[in-house]
């Protein structure tokens, strides 16, 4: 880590924040469909907005982009900060927020390589995904904690948007003192011309994969504690033992990545084939499988992101920001996998996580091809 990527590792603390807005909406309101319009808010705006970001970055630089995703951000958080707004207009401001956030995602995993030592690039952005789910824990903890406090407590469910906005001031003041040299791309791009990477093997592939990961990685956020729970555990300790376990260790392995200087191809092989041993150990449907099939799941899920990312990116580097766009907008695939898991039966059926599982062959196969661009 130098002093040049420090900002951008806070830009990555700060993408955490759209996390929060799941844990802070059964405190907006008790209806339950109102409050899922908050995280659903967020999350459209990677399908929408991703690939119009990437052809945008391309155009104006990654650091403008940058600088604009903070900025809808201080805008976004400014209103609930200052205003107790009615539902409508904190909808339209948690939107505002998801938008802005997919804009420091598309910026920044490639603005990273632009800052990063040679050979640093697949380290630093794992430590940065890493530095990322601290800012979701973070936020997610503030949300609850900080209205506690007597200097808050008038604020109620607000009460975390004060730190969200100086936090984000502070960000977007830092990034636009950095001086970047990034890559120009050598013809203007298009959404039409993003889109047309997905006839490159290798290019269509990684964001399968991204899509598949995606999906597996909400499946295991969503069922863990039930499945926990099927198998007698009280739901607190289910909550514990399942998906805070499963992310603390995630968030722990990005981090211990971004330390070590192992290739990005190995690292992705190993990862692949820890996720799928944690997945396959939960269809055995057996109660001891579970506490090593959470580790060893957290553990392999922690680094697929960033060194999947990282290897496609390596592969056009000129052409990264729209790649980003791409593997961005198959984020979407959070809403697609969970669907098909709860059809299944969800956590309470050992036989339901062959879907996660199936995602994770799918990315233990990419781990063990390689990379490569072959045109079609």
């Amino acid at each position: 880590m130098t002093l040049k990527s420090l900002p951008i590792f806070l830009a990555f603390l700060l993408m955490g924040v759209a996390d929060a807005m799941g844990p802070l909406s059964s405190a907006v309101s008790a209806n339950p469909v109102m409050a899922a319009l908050m995280p659903f808010f967020v999350f459209i705006a990677f399908a929408f907005f991703s690939v119009p970001a990437g052809v945008l970055a391309t155009r104006i630089g990654k650091k403008k982009l940058l600088l604009a995703g903070l900025g809808l951000n201080v805008v976004a958080v400014a209103v609930p900060t200052f205003l107790d707004p009615p539902f409508p207009l904190l909808l339209f401001c948690i939107f505002l927020l998801g938008v802005g956030t997919t804009l420091l995602q598309v910026a920044g995993n490639p603005i990273m390589r632009d800052v990063s030592a040679p050979g640093a690039y697949s380290r630093n952005l794992a430590l940065a995904q890493g530095i990322k789910g601290v800012g979701s824990t973070a936020s997610a903890y503030l949300v609850t904690a900080i209205s506690s406090l007597a200097v808050f407590a008038a604020l109620s469910w607000r009460a975390a948007f004060p730190v969200f906005f100086a936090l984000m001031l502070v960000a977007l003041l830092s990034v636009s003192t950095l001086r970047i040299e990034e890559s120009p791309a050598e013809h203007p791009p298009s959404v039409g011309s993003c889109l047309a990477l997905l006839k490159v093997p290798v290019f269509a592939q990684a964001v399968l994969g991204i899509f598949l990961y995606v999906g597996a990685e909400v499946c295991m956020g969503t069922f863990l504690k039930p499945a926990f729970i099927a198998h007698g555990y009280a739901p607190d300790r289910a909550a514990l033992l399942g998906p805070a376990l499963f992310f603390g260790a995630l968030t722990a392995g990005r981090l211990v990545a971004g330390l070590l200087k192992v290739s990005a191809q190995t690292f992705l092989r190993i990862s692949a084939t820890l996720g799928t041993v944690g997945l396959a150990l939960l269809m055995t449907g057996l109660k001891a499988a579970l506490l090593p099939a959470v580790v060893l799941g957290g553990l392999g899920f922690a680094n697929i992101w960033p060194m999947l990312f990282a290897l496609t990116v390596e592969e056009d580097p000129v052409r990264a920001s729209e790649l980003s766009g791409l593997m961005c907008m198959a984020i979407s695939g959070g809403a697609v996998l969970p669907l098909l898991m709860g059809r299944l039966g969800g956590g309470a059926s050992p036989l339901a996580f062959i879907v996660p599982l199936g995602g994770f062959a799918f990315l233990l196969f990419l781990s063990l091809k390689g990379g490569r661009r072959t045109e079609s």
